[in-house]
């Protein structure tokens, strides 16, 4: 039985407007939902927390089984859920099956923090006991955008209802199925009670008011750094947490003993799997100035040899991106940096949404599309002399996600990194890598470090209550 009936999308009665599900690839309508507005938060955020508590005190191999149950459910219902990735969010099937495939584990990662040690012990200087307890916050709001619909949402999702809370999640409306209803349904068939998970899709107003709402102390947003910091500023007013997982303008540094022949494929991959619409996306090429024509050259071909088109129809390596504003911000910057003296080398142009993988040459640091974050399958490349250079270079961005660099002595990459201010750091490989398992998160401009996986989501979704306890009343001087 299919997990979708678009006749039962929205069984909760949302207030706001309906809003056509659309194929990006085609403009076709694949259904209709309806939008939350603000109003709609606060009965929402009412009813999970009537029945957050039910939850928070039940067994933890019950709430460890719903977890697994939804992990299972992930791959029963895959060729389902691929096709809406593939056609909603415009992926092509193998980054759905890698969504499918991390949403899976997100969840079964977080059952087995159901039963994690819970606190500590301490010493005492009087006659007590003395420890600490991890207890629930209460209702989690989770903020998830277009572009990994089902893996940004589920990753906080799994593991804040693993550890006893509700949630809250106002998923992307261009993606309210793949990053929103699919999860609905998942956990309702998995047998998380009704009133835990409630689904939010709506704008900006919307996530407002989730942030505002005084019965959801923790945020959980990913998204732009822009919108971040609007979100952490109001946070800070209420006075709760905010996780913030933001932009990045990633650089991949190519030292002069790299092999080329390695490293073309996963250079092109970091920057355009997905139609460079990944926040890890590999958004500077910095290469070796004995390499760097060559490495122009080789990737440029590249770039001309990948197919772009309807990832649902046939069989490409692009797919669309998300929509006509996306595609103009991508072309806009492309334009400006060829203005501006950047030597386009490939791509460049577009038909409707399909925008060409693009490589920049001869860019500098006033070059727009090295400068700022793109969001689209646009890689611009630059030299280098020496590794002080790139290692410059390579820290001069507001923005410190995730870093790769090629080289043939590991050791001296370590060395490298250790000079470069960056949440994620790989060696010989590229800069966009994702796994349940890992803590996940940038700094400075790319957000407030990490915040997924294993110890990093106890702190998320968790307080940590100091208890005593006493044989006899304390007695005290007066």
């Amino acid at each position: 039985m299919p997990l979708f009936d678009p006749t039962t999308w929205q069984s909760r009665g949302l207030s706001g407007p309906a809003y056509p599900v659309t194929e990006p690839a085609t403009g076709d309508s694949l259904g209709t939902v309806v939008l939350a507005g603000a109003e709609d938060v606060a009965p929402a955020a009412e009813a999970a927390v009537a029945a957050q508590a039910e939850w928070a005190r039940a067994p933890h191999f019950v709430r460890a089984a719903v977890l697994r149950k939804a992990g299972d459910l992930f791959g029963a219902h895959a060729g389902e859920l691929r096709e809406w990735l593939v056609r909603e969010s415009g992926s092509v099937p193998g980054k759905a099956d890698f969504e499918l495939h991390v949403a899976a584990q997100e969840c079964y990662e977080a059952a087995a923090l159901a039963s994690r040690p819970a606190g500590q012990v301490l010493p005492s200087e009087a006659s007590r006991l003395s420890y600490t307890r991890r207890v629930p916050v209460g209702v989690v709001g989770v903020i998830s955008p277009f572009n990994a619909p089902l893996i940004l949402s589920i990753r906080s999702v799994a593991p804040a209802l693993a550890l006893g809370n509700a949630v809250l999640l106002k998923p992307d409306p261009r993606t309210a199925v793949c990053g929103g209803l699919s999860l609905a349904a998942v956990f309702a068939e998995a047998g998380l009670p009704e009133e835990l998970l409630h689904i939010l899709p709506g704008g900006a107003e919307t996530g407002a008011a989730l942030v505002a709402d005084p019965r959801v102390p923790v945020i959980s947003f990913t998204g732009s750094t822009a919108a971040g910091r609007a979100v952490g500023e109001a946070a800070g007013r209420h006075l709760k947490r905010a996780h913030l997982e933001l932009g990045g303008n990633s650089a991949l540094i190519v030292l002069e003993d790299a092999d080329l022949d390695a490293v073309i494929s996963t250079a092109a991959w970091g920057s355009f799997f997905h139609q460079g619409q990944i926040c890890m996306t590999t958004g500077r090429h910095l290469v070796h100035a004995s390499l760097y024509e060559e490495y122009v050259e080789r990737l440029a071909a590249k770039a001309d040899a990948l197919a772009v088109g309807d990832p649902h129809r046939a069989q490409v390596h692009l797919g669309p991106l998300i929509d006509g504003g996306q595609l103009g911000k991508v072309h806009g910057l492309v334009e400006a940096s060829t203005a501006a003296g950047a030597k386009l080398a490939a791509g460049g142009r577009h038909e409707d949404l399909f925008y060409r993988p693009t490589v920049l040459a001869g860019v500098d640091d006033h070059t727009p599309a090295y400068a700022e974050e793109v969001f689209g399958p646009v890689a611009p490349v630059r030299a280098f002399g020496t590794p002080d250079e790139a290692a410059a270079l390579a820290a001069a961005s507001s923005y410190g996600l995730s870093l790769g660099i090629v080289t043939r002595d590991t050791a001296r990459g370590l060395d490298l990194a250790e000079r470069i201010p960056t949440g994620i750091v790989h060696i010989n490989d590229q800069t966009v890598n994702d796994e349940a398992v890992a803590p996940f998160g940038g700094v400075a401009a790319s957000g407030t470090g990490a915040r997924f996986g294993g110890e990093a989501n106890l702190e998320a979704f968790t307080d940590v209550r100091w208890t005593t306890v006493r044989g006899d009343v304390a007695p005290y001087p007066f």
